[in-house]
């Protein structure tokens, strides 16, 4: 998949320590704002691995969802079938005898399901376990990918014997290592070969199980995600590539190669059912298309306008709003009065950053990801990426000030980081914060933080370094941003609601309420898995993403005109 190149055990051991901030034991003061969806939901949240059980149903994985799918192809309807966290699923196998695998990426499990409906944990403590597929015999196999380079074999033979324990890495057989990312792949039916692409090499491979001795069968593809046999015709490997949204067709006896459609970038998975149709993933529009084979057509089964819609930040320009999206698989624009939404970067193909936190500065807008460990400069006026900073502890957000300064908060280690306008020259501002999640500038040297783990607001002046606490006793504050009236705007997921807050007294009131936000994080996992966005526009409109339903609210003011 390419979802989450990077979560450090160090990062990890540190966000699980955070406690989530005690609830208001009293009421508070109400003045709830209109609410609206100004862009409709979706399901899943990024879909990744697909597959067919031997009765043609299709099944689809979500890692941020934590939830495998089932698709109804031809009703294009989807329902819940294994649910958060054990449903994980980056890939998802199937075996001749209807055992059904999946890949629990950021947990580092791999589980099985038995046709009589048991799960089983068959393998913990891998490092990024990724693609999957069951061999001869009902073996199994499977990648590590982003956190390990390495493929393994699984032995599920005693699976149902009563003192059957899940296998650790280093009890696992491993057939090869240090490949170049082995993504999606699958083994042939016939000769028992296993087929996938290197994400890394831009090549597809062809190993064999018993030696790991690796053969190129062809190269030159962009970012190769995944690859599956044609059951029609054994010869033709099916091949998608997530740079250029291309699917290709290699010939394995000739090793020629043919483009055979033209997608967006994106791509991540691919299957065929039993006529011999092909499915593909996006997990960057969120949904899976049929594809024909013979004229490169392709038709939406399922898609949603955003993926995963995290942090928000708002241009007001030319007498409207233009939210500006981290949308986890892409960046992405929203009219703020239609709802209409603009792709400006769409991960691996313009970009590798898998954006969490958003802020619109003077010159750039920033991208902060916690998955990737990077910040992004985007330049505002063209929309294009000028410069990549890499090498932080989980950044969830950064502030651009007037003279290129950037501020930085890490996740991981707790800080408060000041990076020079070039990114050559760093030095740490604050220490301690307490699981930071995102953050606003107020006025002069003043930045507002949210720091999840305290349940606080905090104000730090980043020339002194002097902190001060705002508001304390939220449940779970995350999205910030300073409205044109001078107020907080908090999103406090653990009470599902909206605040403004005085910086001055602290004083909360409650804007919005019963909101769908706070996607739950996994088992190890960081306390806010993305962010609940807000953003208040140039008339005071509220937007606020929601990551449950992948959908953008619009909050209204009472005295504000819809």
């Amino acid at each position: 998949m390419g979802l989450a190149r990077i979560i450090t055990s160090l990062v990890l051991a540190l966000l699980i320590a955070g406690r989530v901030g005690a609830q208001q034991p009293a009421p508070l003061p109400t003045k709830e704002y209109n609410q609206q969806f100004l862009v409709a939901g979706s399901w899943f949240h990024g879909v990744h691995g697909l597959a067919f059980n031997k009765d043609d149903q299709l099944f689809a994985g979500s890692v941020v969802g934590q939830t495998i799918y089932r698709v109804q192809v031809d009703a294009a309807e989807v329902d819940r079938f294994i649910d958060p966290p054990t449903g994980m699923a980056d890939d998802i196998a199937f075996a001749d005898d209807g055992t059904m695998a999946w890949t629990a990426f950021l947990m580092g499990k791999v589980y099985i399901r038995k046709p009589n409906g048991k799960t089983i944990e068959v393998a913990n403590g891998m490092s990024g376990p990724n693609s999957l597929a069951f061999g001869k015999d009902n073996r199994l196999f499977v990648s590590e990918v982003f956190l390990g380079d390495a493929l393994y074999e699984i032995d599920i033979k005693n699976v149902d014997k009563p003192d059957f324990k899940p296998a650790s890495r280093n009890e696992l057989r491993r057939i090869a290592e240090k490949m170049g990312g082995l993504n999606g792949f699958e083994i042939h039916k016939d000769d028992g070969f296993l087929y996938g692409p290197l994400w890394f090499k831009g090549e597809i491979v062809k190993i064999n199980l018993e030696t790991g001795a690796i053969e190129v069968i062809a190269d030159g593809f962009r970012i190769p995600a995944a690859a599956n046999i044609d059951p029609q015709n054994r010869d033709n490997v099916y091949v998608v590539d997530a740079g250029s949204g291309g699917i290709w067709s290699v010939s394995l006896t000739s090793r020629a190669k043919k483009l055979v459609a033209s997608m967006k970038p994106g791509l991540d998975n691919l299957a065929f059912d039993s006529r011999g149709r092909l499915f593909v993933t996006s997990m960057t529009d969120n949904g899976i298309y049929i594809v024909d084979k013979q004229t490169g057509a392709h038709r939406t089964i399922v898609e949603g306008k955003l993926a995963i819609p995290s942090d928000l930040a708002v241009i007001s320009e030319g007498g409207k709003d233009i939210v500006q999206v981290a949308d986890v698989f892409s960046y992405r624009t929203v009219d703020g009065q239609t709802g209409a939404v603009t792709d400006v970067l769409r991960v691996h193909g313009d970009t590798h950053n898998y954006p969490i936190g958003i802020s619109v500065g003077p010159k750039h807008v920033l991208l902060s990801s916690w998955f990737s460990n990077t910040v992004e400069k985007v330049d505002r006026k063209t929309g294009k990426l000028v410069a990549t900073l890499a090498d932080f502890a989980a950044p969830v957000d950064a502030l651009e000030m007037a003279d290129g300064t950037i501020y930085v908060a890490e996740q991981g280690s707790g800080n408060l980081v000041k990076v020079s306008p070039d990114g050559k020259t760093r030095s740490i501002v604050l220490k301690e914060l307490r699981a930071p999640v995102a953050m606003a500038q107020g006025a002069g040297n003043i930045v507002y933080v949210t720091e999840i783990a305290a349940g606080a607001v905090t104000q730090i002046d980043v020339a002194s370094g002097a902190r001060r606490v705002v508001a304390d006793g939220l449940a779970g504050p995350e999205g910030i941003d300073v409205g044109p009236d001078g107020l907080l705007y908090v999103a406090e997921v653990g009470q599902k609601r909206v605040l403004t807050i005085e910086p001055a007294s602290g004083n909360k009131t409650v804007i919005a309420s019963n909101l769908d936000i706070g996607l739950p994080t996994y088992p190890g996992g960081p306390p806010a898995l993305v962010t609940t966005g807000v953003a208040v526009g140039r008339t005071g409109v509220v937007y606020v993403s929601s990551d449950i339903r992948n959908a953008l609210y619009r909050l209204t003011p009472p005295t504000v005109q819809p």
